[in-house]
């Protein structure tokens, strides 16, 4: 570790805050964050360049690029505070539900993933056209994905380490139909339904198929 580094840490340990320059540095990173998500909810992801971000934050690029490597970072970063984060807490939650073999609990899970999507309707057709758009941010978008059967270790132990890969599997469905489902229903204005009657729908679909065959009734 540099000398720099041993200060700095030794800076942290004894109480010290942060200097003027790093509450800067965070305050900037701040402005950018907030600016980038304001452009993308306003005018979608390709719409949007990062002299757009810069302009409205009142930076430069250069020091954008201190911050970000691009507008797919950015987008992730965005993603990690008011989405991703929520999305594994919510499917941790499911864990429990199902474990309890409970319907009426699990359509409550169902409602609540409904007010999650609403909660967070702005910025998703923002992430949806930038993993269409960039090969990058479908990498980004894979892992987000991957992490939420990760977060639901009964529900892999029911099913077991041979069908580990299909149970993986159901819940990235489950993702994608809920994903389309507020598309179409939120976003489109297509699918003409209350959130709690296409709660209790998704329910009658879900339910079932999220347990293993034997422990199916």
């Amino acid at each position: 570790m540099s000398r720099l580094g041993v200060v700095e840490c030794w800076r942290y340990i004894v109480g010290e805050g942060p200097t003027l320059r790093e509450r800067q540095k965070l305050r900037t990173r701040r402005e950018l964050l907030d600016c980038a998500k304001a452009l993308f909810v306003e005018r979608g992801y390709a719409a949007v360049k990062i002299d757009d971000i810069v302009s409205a934050a009142g930076c430069s690029r250069a020091t954008f690029y201190l911050h970000f490597s691009g507008k797919p970072e950015i987008l992730q970063k965005i993603g990690a505070e008011t989405m991703a984060r929520r999305a594994v807490t919510m499917y941790a939650d499911l864990d429990p539900v199902l474990a309890s073999g409970s319907r009426a609990e699990f359509a409550g899970w169902m409602r609540r993933a409904v007010e999650w999507f609403e909660a967070n309707q702005e910025i998703l057709p923002a992430w949806d056209e930038a993993v269409a758009l960039e090969p990058e941010f479908q990498a980004i978008a894979r892992r987000a994905v991957s992490e939420l059967p990760a977060a639901m270790p009964r529900y892999l132990e029911r099913w077991g380490p041979d069908r580990d890969h299909e149970a993986r599997l159901r819940i990235e469905l489950l993702v994608s139909q809920l994903e389309r489902f507020f598309v179409r229903w939120a976003v489109q204005g297509t699918i003409d339904s209350s959130a709690d009657e296409a709660a209790e729908v998704l329910s009658d679909i879900w339910f079932t198929a999220l347990l293993p065959p034997e422990h199916r009734r």
